[in-house]
């Protein structure tokens, strides 16, 4: 159940984390509490994305870490590279919002959402155990 639930919120992630792409984009000149708020959801929702990987990460049977584990795409990608990838794109988005409520100007403020959210979001679906990607077993919930 928390496989699927980790799986399905993603959606929401990326949809939140999109929407806040395209706000700092298309409203260059002001940044209201709504812009503020909208950045803040989009990182709420990825820090509670990270707990419930966290959870899996030490429950699930995906992570092994026995003799041989990187050799085994599954074990090697969901023991390793999902964690690293989502981790940094975590990390990512809070500094960028951090740097962005700092800045002076509204223009500046979504300049730097624009740029940290999206490195993320290239990051995250990057690490993300897509269907297609046929030896990590993923799928779409």
């Amino acid at each position: 159940m928390l496989v699927h639930a980790h799986s399905g919120l993603r959606w929401l992630v990326l949809g939140l984390l999109i929407y806040a792409i395209y706000n700092a984009f298309a409203n260059k000149r002001s940044y209201e509490k709504k812009d503020k708020m909208i950045n803040l959801f989009a990182m709420i929702s990825l820090h509670i994305q990270l707990l419930l990987g966290l959870i899996l990460y030490y429950t699930s049977g995906n992570v092994s870490f026995e003799e041989g584990w990187m050799k085994n795409p599954i074990t090697r990608f969901y023991g390793m590279e999902h964690l690293i990838g989502m981790l940094i794109a975590i990390i990512l988005v809070t500094v960028g919002r951090k740097m962005a409520e700092k800045q002076g100007s509204p223009e500046q403020k979504n300049k730097k959402i624009l740029l940290w959210y999206s490195i993320a979001l290239v990051l995250i679906l990057a690490s993300i155990p897509w269907p297609f990607r046929e030896a990590l077993n993923g799928s779409w919930f």
